[in-house]
C-alpha cells in the first residue's frame, strides 16, 4: 500500500506478534479490494488498474496469506497451548474455533481465486458467477471481521504478555524461515516498499 507519512513502522521478526497484527492490516486492505470489485453492478471489463488490483489481491491470498496462517497454527498457537492455565484458558478455548475459521477461509479463497482468474482471462463474468463472487467476498468479509477481532483483542495481547523472550525469538525465527529469510531482519530490508506489499 502507499506509504503514509507519520504511519507506525511495521514490526520486524524481533516482534513476531506485531508482525502478525501488521499482516491483519494487509488482509483487510486486500480483502477490501476484492469486495469493492465484486460489488460492481456488472462484472464486466476491467481497466488496467482494476486488473492489477484484482491480480495482486488474488496473489496475496494465494501466496502470502497462507504463511500468516502457518505462523499462527504452527508457531504461535502450539506455544500458547503449552502454557495452559486457569488464567488464560478462556482465550485458549478460542484457538480451535480460529483454526476452523482458517479452514473455512481457505475453501472460500479457493473459489474466489478461481472466479477471479476467470474474470482476468475472459474480461468479464457471467451473471451467475458475478453473483457468486459477491456472495463469497461478503462471507469472507464477515468471517475476517470476527476472526481478526478475536485475535487482535484477545489472542495477540495474551501472547505478548505470556510468551517468554525465548519463545518470541523462536516464533520470529520460524516466521523468517517460512519467508526464506534468516534472523530478525526489518521487513523493508528484504522487499522494497511498493504500492502493493505482498509480504505476509
Amino acid at each position: 500500500m502507499p506509504i503514509v507519512i507519520g504511519a507506525k513502522p511495521e514490526s520486524d521478526f524481533s516482534d513476531p506478534i506485531g508482525m502478525m497484527g501488521d499482516c491483519h492490516k494487509r488482509i483487510v486492505r486486500f480483502l477490501g479490494v476484492l469486495v469493492q470489485l465484486a460489488m460492481r453492478p456488472a462484472a464486466g471489463p476491467l481497466c488496467a488498474e482494476e486488473r492489477n488490483l484484482l491480480a495482486t489481491s488474488l496473489r496475496y491470498f494465494r501466496e502470502a496469506a497462507p504463511k500468516h496462517t502457518a505462523d499462527e497454527e504452527e508457531s504461535l498457537f502450539p506455544r500458547l497451548r503449552c502454557l495452559a492455565s486457569g488464567e488464560i484458558d478462556a482465550v485458549l478455548s478460542r484457538l480451535d474455533s480460529l483454526e476452523q475459521d482458517h479452514e473455512c477461509a481457505d475453501r472460500v479463497h479457493a473459489e474466489i481465486d478461481r472466479l477471479g482468474h476467470v474474470w482476468l482471462a475472459h474480461g468479464q463474468l457471467q451473471q451467475r458467477d458475478a453473483e457468486r463472487l459477491r456472495e463469497l467476498t461478503g462471507e469472507l468479509d464477515a468471517l475476517y471481521r470476527h476472526h481478526i477481532g478475536v485475535e487482535d483483542r484477545e489472542v495477540f495481547p495474551l501472547a505478548a504478555n505470556v510468551l517468554s523472550p525465548a519463545d518470541r525469538k523462536a516464533v520470529g525465527a520460524e516466521m523468517a524461515a517460512r519467508r526464506g529469510l534468516g534472523g530478525a531482519v526489518r521487513p523493508n530490508s528484504f522487499q522494497a516498499e511498493t504500492s502493493w506489499n505482498l509480504r505476509a
